[in-house]
């Protein structure tokens, strides 16, 4: 073969090369980006921060909102002063002006309990929390279902659950919020659980489900948790325990033996389009990780498993 032929044919192969590395480029830079999973943290993780503390390592560990349950412990949020008629509308900006959404208001407010005057309080509380986070344009105010006290009748705490849920629902008609009630204390069982959603159903009340809470009482699937409750599920609590016999501690996520991940890939196939709320409950056990290594380890894992 001459040179001019060799050259020729060199030439010919370079040009089809490139062709085909371009088109390979431009394949890839025109398939659908990997949707990733919407993250927001609990306060409950850094009970010491101020509001501009939270709202910063938010917006710069790519967290897409906060769930705000007490700030520097302060539990009861229409008392503090970052909503304050005088301070809210400083917060709403800080919020916008960082890009991070106000999630979920974490309640105290429990329904079970029929004692006249205990009962009253937690439903006004429930109903000061769907005010505030009305006011914040927050989606969501949570409750605790909670308990089922030995002096009272199942079926009679089941209902009292139920018609609170019902007035909070009420109350939130026209606010844009929505009451959703965690799996949580007790009350955490697929049956009781889907019993009480069935009869308080309403386009103002759902359900957070707390997978941890549920699989670490229960050892119930989270897919058959999953396949029955989830038209009511809106938000999420996402948590990774070592259950050991009797024995649980806290665990960053992937280093706990809870099927979490599990729960996570249900809710990702099923279509959720919910927060994934990692809930690192610092403000009640004090000895685990320190906010700044498990609130930030939580994005890394997430975005790890997604992608």
């Amino acid at each position: 073969m001459s040179i001019m032929s060799v050259n020729t044919t060199r030439r010919n192969f370079l040009r089809s090369t490139a062709g085909l590395l371009g088109i390979a480029a431009l394949g890839k830079s025109c398939a659908p980006a990997k949707k990733m999973p919407l993250l927001s943290f609990s306060t409950l993780g850094c009970p010491n921060w101020s509001f501009q503390e939270i709202v910063q390592f938010a917006a710069n560990h790519s967290y897409n909102g906060i769930e705000i349950r007490g700030i520097q412990k302060e539990m009861d949020l229409p008392l503090c002063p970052e909503f304050s008629a005088q301070h809210i509308r400083a917060s709403m900006n800080l919020l916008e002006d960082k890009g991070v959404k106000l999630v979920n208001l974490g309640a105290s407010a429990s329904l079970h309990s029929k004692d006249p005057a205990e009962r009253l309080k937690n439903i006004d509380e429930g109903k000061r929390f769907i005010d505030l986070a009305a006011a914040l344009k927050c989606p969501y105010v949570r409750i605790f279902p909670n308990d089922f006290p030995e002096n009272q009748e199942r079926n009679e705490t089941i209902g009292l659950i139920v018609s609170g849920l019902g007035e909070l629902g009420q109350h939130a008609k026209g606010t844009g919020v929505r009451v959703l009630m965690e799996s949580h204390g007790k009350v955490v069982y697929i049956n009781d659980l889907k019993t009480i959603m069935d009869a308080a159903k309403s386009d103002t009340v759902g359900l957070v489900w707390d997978i941890a809470n549920m699989w670490s009482a229960t050892k119930e699937s989270p897919a058959d948790a999953y396949a029955t409750l989830k038209e009511y599920i809106y938000h999420t609590h996402i948590k990774d325990l070592k259950v050991e016999g009797d024995k649980i501690s806290y665990a960053l996520l992937g280093r706990g033996n809870t099927p979490i991940f599990e729960a996570i890939d249900l809710l990702a196939k099923g279509g959720y389009a919910g927060y994934y709320s990692w809930e690192w409950e610092k403000r009640w056990h004090p000895e685990i990780e320190e906010p700044e290594i498990a609130l930030a380890d939580y994005v890394v894992a997430m975005n790890k498993h997604f992608a």
